[in-house]
């Protein structure tokens, strides 16, 4: 694996620290996230390198931060770096460290964001950083976005840039999270590319009951009696896999032998292979062909001697490439069967599937820049099965993808389980990996002849 520098690896170390310290919290309400700490890190961490830049307010504190190396070639592509700046809220009882001490140790960067997305958004400021110092003068533009608001589906961050500010942050190509883990296979090491992303269909179930005495529950119509049995039926439900062109594609280029291609490729007999799959890619497998019904939150009951008449339930429903709303809806009503009619479902969100091609000169840049670190290696597509803000630049006419360079330390199976999970951390090596890869792919893709 090719030298990436040890100033490229401390000074985005460095970078990343402070923006976990600054503990961007997104708990999906529009007083939270306050990103404009890390937009103001960001921006002082940036100026002076020559580069433009320019801060956007959607809401108070939710601030996004925009840099560009303007090209010199007005028909010439524009790409756009995107990391978010947001984190999940965390239970700080359940992690080894202090999620937002962004503790060094052992060679590794511990706290909330340093896999979902922070360790990119810091790598892409070094790496423009870098370029904007060292004079570099493309062909086509180079556009750094730091975006609020992705853990909450967008509304404040994204999504209002695209629809508010578009001309900031246009795009031809786009990169933003979460693949290139190193992934081994009978064919070789294979680089996941994320050219896709499953739909989410957000919405509540309400269940309704009788109110009573609490010392008498004797066949009453308890509210949370019933939204249990919802539960239990969400969680039992069994959908049909759907073997979709990017999973084909995935699953072909890994070189998996006959036994084990061929079922993973049949809808009728992926789900008994998914069951002998180590947990992490059992889990990652099976949402990237079914669509998951996941019953996230409940409330209800004023007091604890009162039958419960109302109780609420919101579902998390992720959709595959070609299943819309109204199919997903009768996915719903199939998992609850006879209760379907007894309960209200109030939506919240949808967002549709949405897909990049993959035959693309950004394709050829990450497919021919990686042999540096990982010579032999392959690109190959897959589908994330979280909402990314990629999708906003995929309806407006852009290419994206979700890519980084991350060291063979880092597993697919350590990369899903630390997602919104605990002890999130993230190995230094693979922040100067992804450093050294913004700068190649921003010279590849920019630089080249017409």
């Amino acid at each position: 694996m090719g030298d990436v520098g040890i100033d490229r690896e401390a000074e985005c170390t460095e970078l990343l620290q402070g923006l976990i310290r600054n503990a961007c919290v997104n708990d999906g309400t529009v007083e939270s996230g306050g990103e404009e700490r890390n937009a103001d890190l960001l921006a002082g961490y940036l100026e002076g390198s020559g580069l433009d830049l320019e801060a956007y307010d959607s809401a108070p504190g939710r601030t996004s931060l925009v840099a560009r190396i303007e090209g010199s070639d007005p028909h010439a592509p524009t790409l756009l770096l995107m990391g978010h700046t947001d984190v999940v809220p965390v239970n700080p009882d359940h992690w080894r460290h202090d999620p937002f001490g962004g503790e060094l140790v052992d060679g590794e960067v511990w706290g909330r964001g340093a896999v979902d997305m922070l360790n990119l958004t810091s790598s892409m400021a070094v790496a423009v950083r870098r370029l904007a110092r060292s004079g570099f003068r493309p062909r086509g533009t180079l556009v750094y976005l730091a975006v609020a608001d992705e853990e909450a589906l967008g509304e404040w961050g994204a999504e209002h840039l695209v629809r508010h500010e578009r001309d900031a942050v246009a795009a031809d190509y786009v990169i933003t999270e979460s693949g290139g883990i190193p992934l081994p296979s009978p064919s070789g090491l294979k680089l996941p590319v994320i050219v896709g992303e499953k739909g989410a269909l957000w919405g509540k179930i309400r269940v309704g009951g009788t109110a009573g005495h609490g010392s008498q529950p004797y066949r009453t119509d308890n509210a949370l009696v019933t939204a249990a049995e919802v539960v239990r039926r969400l969680d039992r439900f069994q959908p049909q896999a759907r073997i979709h062109d990017v999973w084909q594609r995935f699953i072909t280029s890994m070189g998996y032998p006959p036994e084990i291609t061929e079922p993973l490729l049949s809808a009728d007999g992926i789900d008994e292979m998914l069951a002998g799959l180590p947990l992490g890619m059992a889990r990652q497998f099976h949402a990237c062909t079914h669509t998951t019904l996941a019953p996230t939150v409940i409330a209800g009951g004023t007091k604890i001697n009162v039958i419960p008449d109302v109780v609420e339930l919101e579902v998390d429903v992720r959709t595959l490439p070609g299943v819309d709303e109204a199919a997903a809806m009768a996915e719903l009503r199939d998992a609850l069967g006879d209760l379907a009619d007894r309960v209200e479902y109030v939506p919240v969100r949808y967002d549709e599937s949405s897909q990049s091609p993959i035959d693309t000169p950004l394709w050829d840049t990450l497919s021919r820049v990686t042999q540096q670190w990982y010579p032999g290696s392959e690109t190959v597509p897959y589908l994330t099965v979280g909402a990314t803000d990629a999708r906003f630049f995929r309806r407006d006419g852009g290419t994206a993808y979700g890519f980084g360079l991350f060291s063979e330390q880092m597993t697919f199976e350590d990369y899903g389980t630390m997602f919104h999970g605990d002890d999130e951390r993230i190995d230094t090596t693979s922040l100067g990996l992804s450093t050294a890869l913004w700068e190649a792919v921003a010279t590849d893709l920019l630089t080249a002849d017409p």
